[in-house]
């Protein structure tokens, strides 16, 4: 079960959707002065290097943030790549909402690589660290079971120090998390994002997603998960939504399909191959999204989908509930 490390797929377009929905949704949530609880059931180790082995050998970060930074740098002539239509008419607020959701994301990795060479890629316990507020005493609770993954996470965790800002726990996050709900400021962000190289994570979401609504019902849940030919994975959104709903809870379903490349994609009936090699698309399930996510994410999957789009079945949906 640990044959999976995100380290192969640091960068790569479904981080991309899934952390500019996560820097989004932190937007949001910090401008209220109340301290906010932060979750990452599924952590990783937390910071990857770009030119690593790991990261070189599947190189996924070449189709996901290198691809958007470079379409993101001005030509001679002042314009990007991917810039709106000048001509096309849209709102002051619009071009606003446009410019940040994309620019945070961006503005935040190039934070962590100050000297302009993309070498660092932040893990989601390093996004929502850099979006924490000491003043508002945020907390931040990492779990992560994987032997390698959880002593890596711990030192990198380590030279922050942050002291009990930050707690990293080696345990099952599905079963971590329930210790935290309903957290004491009343306030949680909570994201969820195993690694699906098992089938049982699919109704393993859903169920921990079923009983942190029972605990906390007015939590931000972020589920991220791939869209791959199993049932199973279009199976997930239909259950979180049918939990939302039941919930009478607001909810924001996002996706992003890059298309297909040139080379054949690998069976998907081995373990954590989905994920490691091939993957085209992959989707985020929020629920008790911010209002303003829906319109943050319209434009934002706008310009994803330019940036990094390849080839047939590239695509976005966006859609929103209760």
């Amino acid at each position: 079960m640990f044959s999976y490390r995100h380290a192969f797929h640091a960068g790569n377009h479904a981080d991309v959707l899934k952390h500019t929905t996560l820097i989004a949704t932190l937007r949001y949530l910090t401008q209220k002065e109340a301290g906010l609880t932060l979750i990452d059931t599924h952590a990783g180790a937390g910071l990857y290097r770009l030119d690593s082995d790991f990261s070189e050998t599947g190189g996924e970060a070449r189709d996901g943030i290198v691809k958007l930074m470079a379409a993101q740098r001005p030509h001679a002539d002042g314009s990007k790549a991917n810039a709106p239509d000048p001509g096309a008419k849209r709102s002051k607020d619009a071009t606003i909402i446009e410019a940040s959701a994309i620019q945070d994301y961006l503005d935040l990795i190039a934070g962590f690589n100050p000297d302009g060479r993309l070498r660092i890629y932040p893990g989601s316990p390093f996004v929502m660290h850099r979006l924490m507020r000491a003043e508002a005493r945020d907390k931040l609770k990492l779990f992560e079971l994987h032997p390698t993954d959880s002593k890596v996470l711990a030192a990198n965790i380590a030279q922050l120090e942050a002291g009990r800002q930050i707690a990293v726990a080696r345990q099952d996050g599905f079963e971590g998390i329930k210790a935290f709900l309903p957290p004491p400021n009343r306030r949680a962000l909570v994201l969820m994002d195993p690694s699906y190289e098992l089938k049982s994570d699919y109704a393993q979401v859903s169920a921990s997603i079923q009983d942190c609504l029972k605990r906390f019902a007015t939590g931000t849940y972020i589920v991220w998960y791939p869209v791959i030919p199993r049932p199973e994975a279009h199976e997930l959104p239909r259950r979180l939504k049918t939990l939302a709903n039941q919930a009478k809870r607001s909810w924001l379903h996002a996706t992003l399909a890059i298309g297909a490349d040139e080379a054949p994609p690998p069976a998907l009936d081995v373990p954590g191959e989905p994920r490691r090699h091939g993957l085209r698309a992959s989707g985020v399930f929020v629920i008790n999204p911010p209002h303003t996510l829906k319109a943050s994410l319209q434009p934002a999957l706008a310009v994803m989908l330019q940036a990094l789009g390849r080839g047939p079945g590239k695509g976005t949906t966006l859609e929103s509930g209760g």
